[in-house]
């Protein structure tokens, strides 16, 4: 891990200091300790799974698209992938620092730089481009009721939607472009050696061009291959899903009747668009009290602040935790795999 990620992570834990003791504040934990407790163990087992998947998919897509490519990978290997992904991205701003370590640790494991970078863009856009479609939905047939539960944090609801939106355009501009591509790798190159963060290697130059060149190939690849990016949205879809799902299992888990369980997945899905594009580690504290007012009429009395504490520490702080192990792990194996490479040279 280097110092940017250490000082990501350091401010990652100031947030989670601050975001619980302001949400906190004012509610008895007694008596959320107690709502907490009425929860069924089954629906509870049931929604740690679902976080679980919700990573794990990840890992399955990227395998998929990746034996597209011919590569001879194991599925245990691809989720690995996404667990780390989901590790750097949650204590990064705006989630910037996942794609680049799965990256680095897929080219350590003998994947070609150009078909990675295509096969996590890929999964990237279509994950993006299967929440806009879903924010799109929702505020075509839902604007009203959406507006009644988030209240004064429905401009943010826009702004999600909207940044997601600009950032598939983006994405796929640079996918289908090979022109666009090439120049932003040779462009952050010459920008490096400005800054004489690089020294000049024609070598290295040459190795750039052949990488973007490769990139555009796969990228052709998958253009020609629509019904395998079919599979993966079709996946992405059932992804998407089982987050928002793992509310509605907390709700049922509660005991709660009464709203519908696509008003719930409705509501998490909109916060999840709300959150997604801001500049804060894991999106702590806006989450939290964006959950507070979305589910207020949902969730009553202590069962709101102990939904958000089961929900939240699933879907975000458990599986953060299980990421940060494999994370450790990748550091600590492919550390030893260099110290071995070393002393046989």
């Amino acid at each position: 891990m280097n110092r940017k990620n250490v000082i990501s992570a350091g401010i990652f834990l100031l947030l989670a200091v601050l975001t619980f003791s302001a949400v906190f504040k004012g509610n008895d934990m007694t008596a959320v300790y107690r709502a907490m407790k009425r929860l069924d163990s089954i629906y509870l087992c049931a929604a740690a799974a679902t976080a679980v998947f919700f990573v794990s998919a990840e890992g399955i897509m990227i395998c998929y698209l990746l034996r597209c490519l011919r590569y001879k990978t194991s599925m245990a290997a691809c989720v690995k992938y996404s667990f780390v992904g989901f590790f750097f991205s949650g204590i990064t701003p705006s989630a910037t620092g996942g794609q680049p370590m799965q990256l680095y640790y897929m080219q350590k494991e003998g994947h070609k730089v150009s078909d990675s970078t295509v096969v996590l863009m890929t999964v990237a856009v279509i994950y993006k481009f299967v929440l806009v479609v879903m924010g799109a939905g929702i505020l075509l047939f839902y604007h009203e009721p959406l507006a009644g539960y988030l209240g004064n944090y429905l401009y943010l609801y826009y702004l999600g939607l909207f940044l997601n939106t600009a950032l598939v355009v983006i994405l796929l501009f640079i996918m289908i472009s090979p022109r666009c591509f090439k120049g932003i790798v040779t462009g952050g190159e010459k920008i490096l050696k400005k800054l004489h963060l690089l020294k000049s290697s024609k070598e290295r130059t040459e190795k750039l061009i052949e990488m973007a060149d490769q990139y555009h190939e796969a990228v052709l690849f998958f253009l020609k291959n629509k019904s395998k990016i079919a599979v993966v949205v079709a996946f992405t879809v059932v992804q998407r899903c089982s987050v928002f799902f793992l509310t509605w299992l907390i709700y049922r888990g509660f005991g709660l009747e009464g709203t519908s369980a696509f008003t719930v997945m409705s509501l998490q899905a909109a916060i999840y668009i709300a959150v997604d594009m801001l500049p804060l580690p894991g999106a702590q504290g806006i989450t939290e009290m964006m959950y507070k007012t979305a589910f207020a009429m949902v969730f009553p009395g202590t069962f709101l602040p102990a939904s958000m504490c089961v929900t939240r520490g699933l879907n975000f702080y458990m599986v953060l935790m299980l990421s940060a192990l494999v994370a450790v792990w990748c550091h600590l194996r492919a550390g030893k795999s260099g110290r071995v490479a070393a002393n046989l040279s």
